[in-house]
């Protein structure tokens, strides 16, 4: 029978939603074979599932069999068995089940070294993470017909006892869509098919074309703001995402497409005094709500912009805590894009004097581009932490210790200032790049080995650094170009 079982904190999540896709793999197993089902990226608060069954629609009661098989599992309250295998035999079983790039992905590794698959009733699978012990605990869960598939939508650390509100993020779905033809381009649909090209040592011929291919999107991105005539570019997302960098590739490629320089701004630089910061529920300052913000000053220097009047754009002073003014006076000339880029540049509340059609709102986030296997997605969260846990280091020399202790924070800031908008957004750019998480590791997993097994972050520093023993290295940045969104991670160039 389903168990109580209470997500408190992000790690209990992925547990949760790995074992709740185990048993939507098995349930589907179950009502069609060995048909192919692939699980994406999260989407529409949940994860989108496409199940290849040669061309037929999936009907009504297609779903309600696979909801039953699942409800059944859950009842019944299957224990999940971790078996341990070895590489050789867990490659040839991958193979004899039609998994090749599962069993691709542990080419390389000691034939004699074991790997865990999880075991749920003769379901084997390999989820590489943390499951929980059986399937009653996933007492909560909705499925439900979505595009040419299906959504898995569960509770989460913030929403433990329901299931989030839906939203259609169809500009995330075609980000992703983006994302598939890019793969079918380059012929890198899987981490295995990655990890080979770095093997035979083309490494460098892959980060060339991804960034050739992300340097397309800017080109489109900046086309469409051109093409609209808008005044306003917003650009929002997560953290780590690359936000500063994108700002300055669009405001790079709007000046060819215009002739005219686009003026940027963060809205960083609007933060009230120091002293006026708000307190959030444990006491401290809240840097990342809206009223952490200057918002009236904010508003009438957007307006005052738009009409064409001279304005003292503030620059925020962090070590004094308060607005410098008179070394950035301005007007907006009268074909000149304001470039705006800030976790709340999506939330109308920042821009509510502002019309909607002077306006272009892009979501930015590093949705990554390859997949362990067809069940097993890389999260964009771990890739976001990457990126910050390197960029902690290499900036701010904070350990990686630091890192995943704020990394909660961060997150739950994230889904109340950031999520919830980026349906509002006119397009979601997808700033990762195939490559970045094999060359991160090269700067990360030192950092994750540092940390003693007396901390608190102990165990998630294991747990990422098992998840990146997967990803053959690439050591040399030498081929990342200067202006490239990974270098506001892994710095410049040596000289």
């Amino acid at each position: 029978m389903a168990k109580e079982f209470t997500i408190r904190n992000f790690t209990e999540e992925r547990a949760y939603h790995n074992t709740a896709i185990l048993i939507y793999l098995k349930a589907v197993h179950a009502v069609f074979g060995d048909a192919d089902v692939t699980i994406g990226n999260s989407l529409n608060q949940g994860y989108y599932s496409y199940i290849n069954t040669d061309g037929a629609k999936l009907t009504a009661s297609d779903l309600h069999k696979i909801r039953d098989a699942m409800e059944k599992y859950i009842e019944q309250d299957l224990e999940i068995v971790i078996e341990n295998d070895t590489v050789a035999h867990a490659k040839e079983k991958w193979y004899s089940l039609g998994y090749p790039e599962k069993a691709r992905l542990l080419e390389g590794r000691p034939e004699d070294e074991t790997v865990e698959i999880a075991n749920l009733r003769n379901y084997r699978n390999c989820m590489y993470s943390t499951l929980l012990p059986s399937a009653g605990y996933v007492n909560l869960f909705d499925l439900r017909p979505y595009r040419h598939g299906l959504l898995l939508r569960l509770p989460n650390a913030l929403h433990n006892h329901t299931i989030p509100p839906y939203r259609d993020d169809d500009k995330l779905y075609e980000a992703y869509s983006h994302s598939r033809r890019m793969r079918k381009y380059t012929g890198i649909g899987y981490l295995a098919d990655l990890n080979e090209q770095i093997r035979k040592g083309n490494a460098d011929e892959v980060i060339k074309s991804s960034e050739w291919m992300q340097e397309r999107q800017f080109e489109e991105i900046a086309g469409m703001v051109a093409e609209g005539r808008k005044r306003i570019v917003l650009i929002a997302g997560p953290s780590s995402s690359g936000k500063t960098t994108t700002a300055k590739k669009i405001c790079t490629e709007l000046k060819r497409l215009t002739g005219e320089e686009p003026l940027y701004l963060g809205t960083d630089d609007y933060f009230v005094e120091r002293e006026h910061t708000p307190l959030g529920p444990d006491g401290k300052p809240d840097f990342e709500g809206l009223d952490a913000l200057d918002m009236d000053l904010f508003n009438k220097q957007m307006e005052d912009l738009l009409a064409g009047k001279e304005v003292d754009l503030p620059e925020f002073d962090f070590v004094e805590g308060k607005k410098i003014f008179g070394k950035r006076i301005t007007t907006l000339r009268k074909n000149q894009v304001l470039v705006i880029e800030g976790i709340h540049s999506l939330n109308d509340v920042l821009t509510e004097n502002i019309e909607r059609k002077d306006k272009f709102k892009i979501y930015i986030s590093p949705l990554t581009q390859i997949a362990m296997d067809r069940h097993n997605r890389i999260s964009t969260a771990d890739a976001r932490l990457l990126r910050r846990m390197v960029r902690d280091n290499q900036f701010r020399g904070y350990s990686a210790e630091k890192t995943l202790e704020l990394w909660p924070k961060v997150r739950a800031g994230e889904s109340v200032n950031i999520f919830p908008y980026s349906s509002s957004a006119d397009v979601v750019f997808n700033s990762s790049t195939v490559y970045e998480t094999n060359m991160l590791k090269t700067f990360a997993e030192p950092l994750l080995l540092a940390i003693d097994e007396s901390s608190e972050q102990y165990e998630e520093a294991q747990r990422i650094l098992r998840f990146m023993k997967y990803f053959e290295k690439i050591e040399s940045t030498e081929a990342v170009p200067d202006n490239a969104i990974l270098r506001e991670f892994i710095g410049p160039r040596k000289k």
